[in-house]
This record gives C-alpha cells, sequence and structure tokens, in this order.
C-alpha cells in the first residue's frame, strides 16, 4: 500500500509539473515589467509601476525544456534525458514594505526524465519552494537592478537512502551594467537537514556568480554562471547557455546549455557530468533570476 501511494504521488507531481510548465509558456512577455520606447526595460517610472501594481503571478528563473546527452562517453538510453525546469514567483502583499522591499513566495522545480528507459521514469524531481524579500534600486531615473534574502528549502521528495533536503538562507544581487549585460551574485548559509546528503556543499556550492548578455533587440541572450564548492580549491560547477528568439516580442528561445561539474541533481549530487541540452527557453521579460 506505501508503494502504491507512493507511485500516485510521484505521478501527481510530474502531471502538476507539466501543468506549470504550460501555464509558464502561456504567461506574456510583458507581465512583469514594461517596456518604454525610449529604455526598454530600464526606465524606472515603468519599473516603479510594475513593481507597485497589484500581486501577479510570474516568472522567477528561467524556465525550459531540453533534451541532450553526456559528453566524452558514447551517448546511451541511460546518459541521454530531458531536463526541465519550471520557476514562478507570486507577489504576497499589495503594498510596498519597509525599506522600499516586496514579499514574494518563489518555486523552482527541476526534473530528470529518462525518456528513453523502459518505463519512460522521471529519475529525479527536485522541489524548491520559498519565501523572501526583493529590492529594487534605481539611479539617475534608470533601474539598475535588485537585491533579495530568500529563505528556501529544496529536496527530491523521497524517503529512506534516496531522500536528499537542505535548507538555505539566500543573499543575492541582480545589478544591470547596462540595457544589455546583467552581472549576478548569490551566497547562502546552508543547513543539510538530509541524513544521506550532509555533504552537499562540497558538490552543490556555497555560492555563486555570473554574467548575462541580451542583444539590443532582445532576440540573442546568453549566460554563464559559476557555483563554487566548498573548500578552498578552485573548483565550480560551470553552466553556460545560449538562446534565440523564436518569434519577435516572444519570450520563447531556442535553447542551448552546457552543465560541467557536480549537483546538477539531488538524487546523484556527488557524480560528475558533462551534459550537452537543446530545447526550448521561457524567459522573463527582463534578466532572468539565479
Amino acid at each position: 500500500m506505501t508503494t502504491q501511494l507512493a507511485d500516485i504521488k510521484r505521478s501527481a507531481l510530474r502531471w502538476l509539473a507539466l501543468a506549470l510548465l504550460f501555464a509558464a509558456a502561456c504567461l506574456p512577455a510583458r507581465a512583469q515589467i514594461a517596456e518604454t520606447p525610449d529604455a526598454p526595460m530600464l526606465n524606472s517610472d515603468s519599473i516603479r509601476q510594475a513593481f507597485d501594481s497589484q500581486p501577479y503571478f510570474g516568472l522567477y528563473k528561467d524556465n525550459y525544456f531540453i533534451f541532450g546527452t553526456a559528453i566524452g562517453p558514447k551517448p546511451d538510453k541511460v546518459n541521454s534525458n530531458i531536463k526541465f525546469q519550471i520557476s514562478i514567483a507570486q507577489r504576497l502583499t499589495k503594498s510596498t514594505l519597509p525599506w522600499g522591499t516586496y514579499l514574494y513566495l518563489f518555486y523552482s522545480q527541476k526534473v530528470i526524465w529518462n525518456i528513453l528507459m523502459n518505463s519512460q521514469p522521471m529519475t529525479d524531481l527536485n522541489f524548491n519552494p520559498g519565501v523572501g524579500l526583493a529590492k529594487p534600486f534605481f539611479s539617475d531615473n534608470r533601474y539598475i537592478g535588485k537585491a533579495f534574502v530568500v529563505f528556501e528549502h529544496e529536496s527530491n521528495g523521497r524517503d529512506g537512502d534516496i531522500s536528499r533536503s537542505w535548507e538555505r538562507l539566500s543573499f543575492g544581487a541582480n545589478i544591470l551594467i547596462d540595457q544589455n549585460l546583467m552581472v549576478h551574485g548569490k551566497f547562502w548559509l546552508p543547513w543539510a537537514d538530509g541524513m544521506h546528503n550532509r555533504d552537499i556543499t562540497k558538490y552543490c556550492g556555497i555560492f555563486q556568480t555570473g554574467l548575462q548578455a541580451m542583444s539590443n533587440d532582445r532576440k540573442y541572450n546568453c549566460a554563464i554562471t559559476l557555483v563554487k564548492r566548498a573548500g578552498f580549491n578552485l573548483n565550480y560547477n560551470t553552466v553556460l547557455e545560449f538562446g534565440v528568439r523564436l518569434w519577435s516580442k516572444s519570450n520563447q528561445y531556442l535553447f542551448v546549455q552546457y552543465y560541467n561539474g557536480y549537483g546538477e541533481n539531488l538524487l546523484d549530487y556527488k557524480q560528475y557530468r558533462s551534459e550537452l541540452r537543446v530545447g526550448i527557453q521561457i524567459k522573463p521579460p527582463l534578466f532572468s533570476d539565479f
């Protein structure tokens, strides 16, 4: 009976993930921050108005659905898979909080789907809810970025020996150099409460940094993210990404992602991976969060 209930739960979570991905794909590109003719997406008035408007549901991190395989070994049904991520945010308060902050509920979910294997199992589902404050910054009537503090939980929803979970109090900021380039950084105070992943920071890291660039017409985007693993060595998990917008004024991109390092998913966080995948990316209208 316990096994049947677990199977039903996992099946329900899979369908929920696909439903959320569809909902995210349907979000209009202007749902969060309005554009202006003189300075697209950076004018302070339009962005202040977006932050001060009624509570809204929108994108948080990038959403994507990609398929690929390992770099190096011969591709097979084990090392070739689908990876997709759903990431959404809901503003929880109508009014601005002290210090010009806004309260949000965040939710991200990442899934590894071995679609070529028998029964097409979703090998690992990583659930990442969080709640936190975000504060936008302006200078000379220009939006220059935001800072945030988030308490987040991440686990794979499993029990026994394959259970993985940890909590983080994360601090970070996104800074816009100009309307084409954004740099970001984030560090966290971790608490690994899972019995089988006490050493998770050695693989999933203690802080991250990176940059994202976009063309003037927002047709092309590229990004690099480096996640520093615990320890004094210069060891990083590296993510390289490139996207080409499919249709004018849409937020959907043909997307290529290369992942190199550990911690791509929680179940096998100790396993080194070098993966190249291609698919569809759905982006927030400004720059993404990480």
